[in-house]
């Protein structure tokens, strides 16, 4: 048999080969602690673990458990108006600031600072100061009223119909400054020339954001969506810090589900299951934002 004759090209394996072996740690980290801890909540979600894991089987006893639990429906539904109107707003929003921003106005790293600033504080903090905001004795209400219009009332927080939008206006103020500053930052990438284009042919500037910049940011439209998102279906703190979930179980999400039944009714089966369900949300969400994202770049 013929020896193969030496190239003198280090093969594909062996390139950056001290790159490959500094990442080895990362790499077992990611598959033992995420992938393994992903794989153990999930094998135990078919069993009936109470205080400790155990190896009873039950089926899908768990899930049939958890989709006829009312609390889990509302939970359901209060994520789904919460991530819907959050997504929309946060988008709208934030886009609007950083077109704003991008006009060259003076102050502009002050009024930048002052926006992201909520993006700083802890979700706890921000849930105390708007559960004092929409407090009616000493809030909006409480202000509203004392400048002559007494009938005025906005108490989302103890109202069990709105109060999700209680959380909501929390959840805005604080997020929207990221969005910006994304958004600001697609805006900053966009060709100056771009913009001399349409102005020569007189395009109104609504229509050059709709038609041309809009289209042209859409990596940071799809990098902003999966961020937020990712912040909607763990939503946790605010809740915790606004409402603790009432009134009754009107504010319900669905990780205080988890904590609850995990931490407080001993109930591990029952919340593996619930995050399992969390985390095939997740997989929903990433998956095709991975796929437009990374699919579509290797087809360009």
């Amino acid at each position: 048999m013929a020896a193969h004759a030496p190239t003198g090209r280090p093969s594909q394996l062996f390139r950056n080969l001290n790159a490959k072996i500094a990442s080895i740690p990362m790499m077992l980290v990611a598959l033992v602690i995420f992938l393994g801890g992903t794989l153990w909540t999930v094998f135990y979600s078919f069993t009936n673990s109470r205080l400790l894991p155990r190896l009873n089987f039950v089926g899908l006893d768990q899930y049939e458990r958890l989709w006829a639990s009312s609390r889990w429906m509302i939970s359901i539904q209060n994520l789904a108006i919460y991530g819907i109107l959050s997504l929309i707003f946060s988008l709208v929003i934030g886009f609007i600031l950083a077109a704003l921003m991008d006009q060259k106005i003076r102050f502009e790293n002050a009024f930048r600072t002052i926006f992201l600033y909520p993006f700083a504080l802890s979700f706890i903090v921000t849930g105390l100061v708007w559960q004092w905001m929409l407090n009616p004795e000493f809030g909006i209400q409480s202000v509203i009223r004392s400048l002559g219009w007494t009938s005025f009332a906005f108490d989302p927080l103890y109202d069990p119909d709105i109060v999700i939008y209680g959380i909501l206006i929390a959840a805005l103020w604080q997020g929207t400054g990221l969005v910006m500053c994304l958004m600001l930052a697609g805006l900053r990438g966009i060709d100056e020339d771009i913009w001399k284009a349409t102005r020569v042919d007189g395009i109104p500037m609504w229509k050059t954001y709709l038609l041309i910049i809009i289209p042209m940011m859409r990596p940071v439209f799809i990098t902003t969506l999966v961020i937020i998102a990712s912040g909607i279906v763990k939503v946790y703190d605010l809740v915790v810090a606004q409402t603790s979930g009432g009134p009754g179980n009107a504010s319900e999400v669905p990780a205080k589900y988890v904590y609850d039944y995990m931490f407080q009714a001993q109930n591990l089966g029952q919340g593996f299951a619930a995050s399992t369900m969390m985390l095939l949300t997740v997989a929903i969400i990433v998956v095709p934002w991975a796929y437009l994202e990374f699919g579509g770049r290797k087809r360009g």
